[in-house]
């Protein structure tokens, strides 16, 4: 069935981090290539293609790379949140330490 309801034990918040990590796949040869042409452009204007290309190109993977840092950061933070230890069940909890 196309839309059949959703099921109510999955967390939106891990929706969320699924779409970033599945974004990750356009968001390297995109910024890659946007910043090697975006330098080259800039550079040629300055009278320079080829280092500008360069720094364009430096500065598109460590875009793709800082992104990755973030997707990674959100899902440490989701997986903090959603890990709780385990309960004994034979402890009381009335007991104290």
């Amino acid at each position: 069935m196309l839309f059949r309801p959703k099921p109510k034990d999955v967390d939106p918040r891990e929706r969320a981090v699924w779409g970033d990590l599945l974004s990750m796949g356009m968001v390297f040869p995109i910024a890659i290539v946007l910043g090697f042409f975006l330098g080259r452009w800039i550079g040629g204007y300055f009278g320079h293609a080829q280092v500008g290309q360069w720094i364009g190109l430096i500065w598109g993977i460590a875009t793709g790379f800082w992104e990755l840092f973030k997707v990674n950061a959100k899902l440490n933070r989701l997986d903090k949140t959603l890990e709780k230890p385990p309960e004994d069940p034979k402890k009381d909890p009335d007991d104290g330490p």
